[in-house]
């Protein structure tokens, strides 16, 4: 469960929130950004609901 929720915090912490920073920046191109915060959507879609079941 505990590795769960990490993949979790990753997915909200890297792939979504950083991309935007990144993205408000300049640092990266949008068209990253858009892959880049899908997959971690999709991500956090996916593996939230285990470890909130296991609770």
């Amino acid at each position: 469960m505990k590795m769960l929720k990490l993949i979790s915090g990753l997915a909200i912490g890297v792939l979504i929130l950083l991309v935007s920073i990144l993205s408000f920046l300049g640092s990266m191109e949008v068209d990253n950004v858009k892959i880049s915060m899908l997959i971690g959507t999709i991500l956090w879609f996916v593996v939230t609901p285990f470890w909130l079941k296991e609770e």
